[in-house]
């Protein structure tokens, strides 16, 4: 068994622009004689040897673009990965277990392969145990995995005794595959009566004779659960099920998923969304590894324990310890040490848009603050934030348009050619600690804005809004592509830089959790989506949170020992307790 891997990234290995391979010609082994590092075919980038290589580290660190990943691999692993893409690429260790009866839930941070373990599941993807250049037959699989519960379902999915049903992660691309309306495209799938009353709970119905072309993100969504739920299988498979969609649909479909499981029926979920992910699943992979390098999934645990030793970074069982730190809850960021200084106000305002119409209250925002926004799809809330950043007019009222502000968008533009470090070069030049090194991004400044996943475009995008010259910085959905980690990394960031800086943060975001971690007040946001909205506070969080929770008909308690909120199941003793108080959050 090997002890470490050699990873590079073909997209970042440049051999013509660094000096003709200076890895090669660093490498203490090459220079000793031995091809350690050497030309690989057909793409001409470097190739690692890593029975050769001794892990001196040069490489990794000499290299301009950051291409070259060395690492030692836990002691722990002592069998071959369950799947390698290719020679100094990334691989995979174990799979995850579905449970019939139940809903598991995978968890994990960006890039340690989640999503090619539910390929693997799906059986969209042959394990090939580390053989890239001569896969093995599947026989040897089962084998692989004598005395274990994934051999038993890898037998019966050999056997065809489970047929599978997957929702990918990238349901932007649908529309760029399929044609036609949403009622076309699922009614392919199954024209039964059962098609209605799927339609019925997921919210389908007022678009379902639209061009799947022209629907949003949220609706796109839950169009790609119903056509998964559809199909006729007793095992589902759901890749980030609630991205785009608001949080009261985030609950719905999480309450829809979660009653799929049956004595017959199995559920496996990938979700970053840790309130959800705890609502929605009864047991959790956890899987830990390196970004881009290699991924290991854990044993099976209870949902509320396997959150709680990801929170802590540390698995018993397996003994292993795979974050330096814990992530702690603090409680919510009430209580302020100095009187207010207001930054800006406005009065009552109105704005109408087509059929909509939004009525905002009158407000304040006081400076070195996170304001937290909570609400529905299509009920205003990018709309008020267009109106403070001053791009769109209210019908009536007045905001102040002496107040510098630094708007992120919802929605990120990612086919640019420009380089990261140009776009990000006041962020460079400033604040190259509290955001360019705090983010992780230096390893993406040799690259273009169009190369880069979600996730990097989105902390990309964070960094050079905050360091415009600004008081007033809006944030839309920052939390969307970021792993749970990242979530919980760039709201500690976040807060640091609005003390530091003493400017105020508005944030829009459905994460409870984020929202919760990160903010000092809530505004809310009522009404009926696409047709009227209210606009109040901004609340002190208990105030503002017990309002949003109310309409949302959930209450949320604190974990004893992670301090995490947690949604109380409908009618348990804390439930009634809460709700019989009127305390809809916890204090």
């Amino acid at each position: 068994m090997r002890k470490r891997i050699a990873v590079i990234d073909r997209q970042k290995c440049h051999p013509d622009e660094c000096g003709n391979y200076l890895c090669a010609k660093l490498c203490p082994v090459n220079r000793s004689g031995t091809e350690c590092i050497s030309v690989g075919e057909p793409d001409k980038k470097a190739r690692i040897d890593e029975m050769l290589c001794t892990g001196c580290g040069i490489c990794p660190n000499r290299c301009p673009f950051g291409a070259i990943q060395i690492i030692n691999l836990p002691e722990t692993l002592t069998k071959d990965p369950v799947h390698r893409y290719g020679e100094n690429m990334f691989e995979l260790y174990l799979l995850p277990t579905p449970v019939f009866g139940s809903v598991t839930g995978i968890l994990g941070k960006n890039g340690i392969g989640k999503s090619t373990a539910l390929k693997i599941m799906a059986n969209m993807l042959k394990p090939n145990l580390g053989h890239y250049d001569n896969p093995p037959e599947f026989k040897e699989v089962i084998n692989y995995f004598k005395g274990t519960e994934t051999q038993k379902f890898l037998e019966r999915l050999h056997k065809n005794e489970i047929t599978l049903s997957y929702k990918p992660q990238q349901v932007d691309l649908i529309p760029k595959q399929v044609k036609g309306t949403v009622r076309d495209l699922l009614s392919k799938i199954n024209s039964s009566e059962e098609l209605m009353g799927v339609v019925e709970k997921l919210q389908l119905t007022h678009f379902l004779d639209n061009e799947i072309a022209t629907i949003s993100g949220g609706e796109l969504q839950r169009v790609a659960i119903a056509a998964s739920v559809l199909k006729k299988a007793n095992l589902f498979l759901f890749d980030e099920p609630t991205s785009f969609l608001d949080i009261k649909q985030r609950v719905k479909v999480s309450e829809f998923i979660h009653d799929l499981a049956d004595d017959k029926t199995a559920v496996m979920v990938i979700e970053h969304d840790l309130i959800i992910l705890d609502y929605m699943t009864q047991y959790l992979n956890i899987m830990y590894g390196q970004e881009g390098a290699y991924g290991v999934v854990s044993g099976l645990k209870a949902t509320r324990e396997g959150i709680n030793a990801f929170l802590e970074g540390y698995l018993r069982e397996e003994n292993i310890r795979f974050r330096d730190h814990a992530i702690k809850f603090e409680k919510s960021q009430d209580s302020r040490g100095a009187i207010p200084m207001p930054l800006v106000s406005w009065p009552e305002m109105k704005k109408t848009l087509g059929k909509f119409s939004l009525e905002i209250g009158a407000g304040t925002l006081h400076r070195d603050e996170v304001v937290g926004i909570l609400g529905e799809n299509g009920i205003g809330k990018t709309t008020f934030i267009k109106i403070l950043a001053g791009m769109i007019k209210p019908d009536s009222g007045v905001v102040d348009s002496s107040v510098k502000v630094a708007y992120k968008a919802q929605y990120l533009e990612s086919d640019s050619e420009i380089m990261v470090s140009e776009f990000l070069h006041r962020a460079v030049e400033k604040y190259s600690n509290q955001l360019i090194g705090a983010m992780d991004i230096e390893q993406l400044l040799t690259q273009k804005l169009s190369e880069l996943s979600g996730g990097q475009l989105q902390r990309v995008a964070i960094a050079h809004c905050l360091s415009q010259d600004a008081q007033l910085f809006l944030l839309d959905e920052p939390s969307a592509y970021l792993d749970v980690e990242q979530r919980l990394k760039i709201s500690k960031i976040i807060r640091a830089f609005a003390q530091e800086r003493g400017i105020t943060v508005l944030i829009v975001d459905h994460d409870l959790m984020f929202l919760d971690y990160i903010s000092s007040r809530l505004i809310v946001f009522s009404g009926a989506p696409a047709v009227q909205g209210t606009m109040e506070g901004p609340f002190k969080m208990e105030e503002g949170m017990n309002k949003f929770l109310r309409d949302l008909n959930i209450t949320l308690r604190r974990d004893m020992t992670s301090r995490r909120p947690r949604v109380n199941d409908v009618g348990s003793v804390k439930d009634r307790e809460q709700r019989s108080g009127n305390k809809w959050y916890y204090s």
